[in-house]
């Protein structure tokens, strides 16, 4: 068996910066063990599968130790690769997901805006695994698929120091940095205990979280959000009700195949 590869750099202008995703466009689904099996040999933080269906295409992530439910750069990716390689008539796309329905448009600043479920996290006692994990200390947190702590200050987001061993027993799936920005309306950091890479790049699916969170102490709707990793990435972001939209640029870096015998 042949699959096609791609690795697209998400949330990127140029080629290693953002976030890395493969993306592999299936003509039906396969058993979900060999997906996954690919994920942990592609050994980057997603790697997205889709199927085509009449008017949508149905889309699912692995990281390389399981399947999750929603992935914001990967999705970014896949679009990128349907707009330019396989049906780049397409100004719109509808994804069918286990987070519900996702849409990814074509927009006039050469970005790709993704259309995502809102998801407002609740505000929280710190945990106390966090007061051993950081050089710094959170100011508070609010969870809703992961856990967000809030910083004192874009500083501290660039300069903490993370020991992500501290972190594998908290009941989320990611635990994240945040603070106002200076430039940016609000900066962050996205870490996961249990992942191989055990901070993630780019992290569109946390802005979900991250977009209501600052709403509510910004009192705005529209923001330029930046994630402070190592590669670093620029997100531009709204809201409008249940749903937040994450625009980003993306660009190839590999196309290939995979043999599977």
């Amino acid at each position: 068996m042949e699959l096609d590869i791609y690795q697209i750099d998400a949330f990127a202008e140029s080629v290693f910066g953002g976030n890395p995703a493969a993306v592999c466009p299936l003509d039906e689904w396969m058993d979900a063990a060999i997906m996954q099996k690919i994920a942990e040999e592609n050994n980057l933080s997603e790697t997205a599968f889709f199927v085509g269906k009449e008017d949508s295409y149905e889309i699912r992530w692995f990281m390389p130790h399981g399947e999750i439910d929603l992935c914001g750069h990967a999705t970014l990716a896949s679009a990128y690769v349907i707009f330019n390689y396989l049906e780049p008539h397409l100004e719109l796309i509808r994804f069918d997901s286990k987070s519900g329905v996702l849409k990814a448009q074509k927009s006039k600043e050469d970005t790709i805006v993704l259309d995502f479920p809102s998801r407002p996290p609740k505000k929280i006692d710190l945990p106390k695994a966090v007061f051993s994990a950081f050089n710094y200390k959170p100011i508070d947190a609010a969870a809703s698929r992961d856990l967000i702590l809030r910083f004192d200050s874009e500083e501290e987001i660039r300069t903490l120091k993370c020991d992500v061993r501290t972190l594998k027993e908290l009941p989320y799936l990611c635990v994240i940095a945040t603070a106002k920005g200076r430039e940016a309306d609000f900066v962050s950091r996205v870490f996961d205990a249990n992942a191989s890479i055990p901070e993630d790049p780019v992290t569109g699916s946390a802005h979900a979280s991250l977009i209501p969170y600052w709403q509510k102490r910004l009192n705005k709707t529209d923001f330029y959000a930046k994630q402070l990793s190592q590669r670093q990435g620029d997100l531009i972001c709204s809201i409008d009700n249940d749903r937040v939209y994450i625009a980003g640029k993306a660009v190839l870096y590999l196309k290939g195949t995979i043999y599977i015998s």
